[in-house]
């Protein structure tokens, strides 16, 4: 029997995607970094703007630490500024552009491809600025570039990526609470915001709770009250209290 010609992981329309031998060639200067630099699987980020830089240092901090792909997010959402992503998934990379300023991504996959990937096996390769978006080119001029909206992405990587931590600008003793007038209408019409998801995002909006008390609702634990929190702080939809008598009991 002739071997898979897709990886089980991979989505059928993955083959214009490239192969991690291939991209690792083409790193110029992976083995080195220097002061203020450090790697995203072994990536130079000298090119970034330099508030971003100091942001993205601070969650790998050392020459040679990883960085970790929610926190790569959450600093391009903070300084409204547009990053390539490129993401390992076994044997090949995917790009993904992130507009924050757009609520927008482009990537060679559509959106619901991505939401059918298995989040958790993604691994940030390298961070670089985003190109200006590409003009609309005809069907036989190469590759497809999909635009799509950036909330639901972000809102399944919180919730069904590998992290299981809280983003470090959320952590510590507080009260959260959904922010007054938060619009996450992008991930109910996804479909993504029902069952105790839904009931957790109006017990919130009511009231300021903290993480120990929601890792106790009905349908919670404490992993997945973090990603919750996490994925809403991604939303922008999340009041962070370090002075709630909620906090401080």
């Amino acid at each position: 029997m002739p071997p898979p010609l897709f990886h089980p992981t991979l989505p059928a329309d993955a083959t214009e995607l490239m192969r991690v031998s291939e991209f690792e060639r083409e790193q110029p200067g992976r083995a080195e970094t220097g002061p203020g630099e450090f790697d995203a699987g072994a990536t130079r980020l000298s090119a970034l703007n330099p508030s971003l830089l100091q942001d993205l240092t601070r969650a790998a901090p050392g020459a040679g630490g990883t960085l970790d792909l929610l926190d790569a997010l959450a600093a391009a959402l903070r300084h409204r500024r547009a990053l390539r992503l490129h993401l390992q998934l076994a044997y090949q990379v995917i790009p993904l552009t992130v507009r924050p300023a757009e609520g927008e991504l482009d990537s060679p996959l559509p959106l619901p491809r991505w939401l059918d990937l298995p989040l958790p096996e993604l691994r940030l390769l390298r961070v670089e600025p985003a190109p200006p978006r590409p003009a609309p080119a005809p069907t036989t001029a190469g590759p497809a570039v999909y635009a799509g909206p950036l909330a639901p992405l972000l809102w399944e990587l919180a919730l069904r990526g590998a992290r299981g931590r809280l983003l470090r600008e959320i952590d510590g003793v507080a009260a959260y609470r959904v922010a007054p007038g938060a619009d996450l209408r992008a991930v109910d019409l996804a479909g993504l915001l029902s069952g105790t998801l839904a009931d957790a995002v109006q017990a919130l909006r009511r009231q300021a709770r903290p993480l120990r008390e929601i890792a106790a609702w009905p349908g919670f634990d404490r992993d997945r009250a973090v990603r919750l929190l996490n994925a809403l702080y991604l939303q922008a939809a999340l009041m962070i209290s370090r002075a709630h008598p909620a906090a401080l009991q």
